[in-house]
């Protein structure tokens, strides 16, 4: 598979990914008691509400251009915690709720595999584009945990660290939560420089990914870009 074929799979995936990731966000606020992504316009599945011209799109295409590590995300969905009924409870539920989000979606991708597999043997005239399908869905599984892994590491302003400063005692936490400032930059060194670090980090997504492949594997239609 050459790289337009690869982009053409996992753009829309990933595209989608996030925006299900941001919409948690702002749909566990809403439930939480915060009102603010949903006065924005921002508690939306339109995919052109959460593109950030910059995160979005120009970064990741200049750290592939110069192969640099390649990151990058959708708008962030804005919140305001101090609405939450109960402050901590609701900070710790709006962040990990993107991270359920994708790791949910690539459970329930499992079986559409599955099933589309199961489509392709009764229907043989679709097997080509039910194949394609296939290989896209795939990707997504991929693509959904590292999304999930991801953004648990305790990295401000990555989801993980709302979780981590409430680990830490007070005056530490407040220390902590000050690197938001130059969180993407030190996510750009970790990226660049402790790559074996982030490996093991990642390490349960790959092992999720090879689990799921063994249940979707024998449904799988032939590859068409093979």
């Amino acid at each position: 598979m050459d790289t337009t074929q690869q982009l053409v799979l996992i753009a829309p995936v990933l595209l989608f990914s996030m925006v299900a990731h941001e919409y948690a966000h702002g749909y566990a606020a809403f439930k939480q008691g915060d009102m603010t992504a949903y006065q924005l316009g921002r508690l939306t599945w339109n995919p052109l509400k959460h593109i950030d011209p910059f995160m979005t799109i120009i970064l990741p295409v200049m750290l592939a251009l110069i192969g640099a590590p390649i990151f990058g995300g959708a708008k962030p969905v804005p919140v305001n915690p101090s609405n939450y009924r109960q402050y901590r409870r609701g900070d710790i539920i709006v962040s990990l709720a993107g991270v359920v989000t994708n790791v949910l979606i690539a459970l329930l991708i499992v079986p559409l595999i599955i099933g589309v597999g199961l489509l392709g043997q009764y229907v043989p005239g679709l097997v080509r584009p039910l194949g394609v399908l296939q290989q896209m869905l795939a990707a997504g599984i991929f693509i959904n945990l590292i999304l999930a892994a991801f953004n648990l590491i305790p990295i401000p302003p990555l989801d993980g660290s709302h979780v981590f400063k409430y680990l830490l005692p007070p005056k530490w936490s407040l220390q902590y939560q000050r690197l938001g400032g130059v969180g993407l930059l030190l996510l750009f060194a970790v990226l660049s420089f402790a790559r074996p670090l982030v490996n093991i980090w990642l390490a349960p997504a790959y092992m999720l990914r090879a689990l799921a492949e063994q249940f979707y594997f024998p449904y799988m239609l032939p590859n068409p870009f093979a």
